[in-house]
């Protein structure tokens, strides 16, 4: 499965505070200025968020892209991981939460894996661009994540 794109910020604030904005996902579409929509499918089960699955509507590369989401695994409030399948591909991306002296760092993987033969075509032809543009994507969602938690410890 290929790497895509592997971003990191800083965060000042505690990892359990960070957990609780990354695990919103209902709301993500309130604090990510990417995301235009969230529909929850399949709830979490309480603080269990293995199972979770939601529709998210973005932008990206000039078109509104619809995609399935669920969580695979988590380890609260370390990380937790995710699948999609789309056009052919199937995309994995882990969000990790290490506390550092100043707060939490906030890592964010992006992998794809192209499964049909004109997902691995477009691979060939596209990866470079596609590469660029959700580099780009996942530093702006983690930007957005972290003005979102440090607005929250304001009183």
């Amino acid at each position: 499965m290929a790497l895509i794109s592997s971003q990191s910020i800083e965060i000042v604030a505690a990892a359990d505070l960070v957990w609780r904005v990354v695990t919103d996902v209902e709301n993500a579409d309130k604090f990510i200025s990417g995301i235009k929509r969230v529909d929850i499918i399949t709830p979490a089960d309480g603080p269990n968020i293995v199972g979770l699955k939601w529709r998210e509507t973005r932008e990206f590369m000039g078109k509104d892209a619809l995609e399935t989401i669920w969580v695979t695994e988590a380890s609260p409030p370390q990380f937790y991981a995710t699948r999609a399948e789309s056009h052919g591909s199937v995309y994995h991306s882990k969000i990790t939460l290490t506390p550092i002296s100043e707060g939490t760092r906030l890592t964010m993987d992006f992998h794809c894996q192209p499964i049909s033969w004109p997902a691995k075509i477009m691979w060939v032809l596209t990866s470079w661009m596609a590469k660029k543009s959700l580099g780009n994507i996942i530093i702006q969602d983690l930007e957005d994540i972290k003005v979102a938690v440090e607005h929250r410890m304001l009183p």
